[in-house]
């Protein structure tokens, strides 16, 4: 199991359309093939600051995801929106 968080930093006047625009994308993220479990979470001190965590069934299955179409259009739409550039952190889990 890949555990993954990825913490995201947005422009004031983007963040509520960011959270549509997730809301809208995570269906499609769940029922990707090796997905077991996305969610968003809000940081409560800073309303700007977000972290994705999810959980995938191996490597191969994120580096599938992280090479769709998909991903590149869903991240390309998300780093428009950016305030500052993400960070990420995958750990092996058993």
């Amino acid at each position: 199991m890949i555990l993954r968080i990825v913490k995201m930093e947005f422009r004031e006047e983007c963040i509520e359309a960011f959270q549509e625009f997730f809301n809208t994308r995570k269906a499609h993220i769940l029922n990707f093939e090796g997905c077991k479990h996305v969610e968003l979470w809000q940081d409560i001190n800073n309303a700007a600051q977000f972290f994705t965590y999810s959980h995938w069934e191996d490597e191969e299955a994120l580096n599938a995801y992280r090479n769709s179409a998909f991903f590149k259009d869903t991240w390309t739409q998300t780093k428009a929106m950016f305030q500052s550039k993400a960070m990420a952190w995958s750990v092996k889990s058993n």
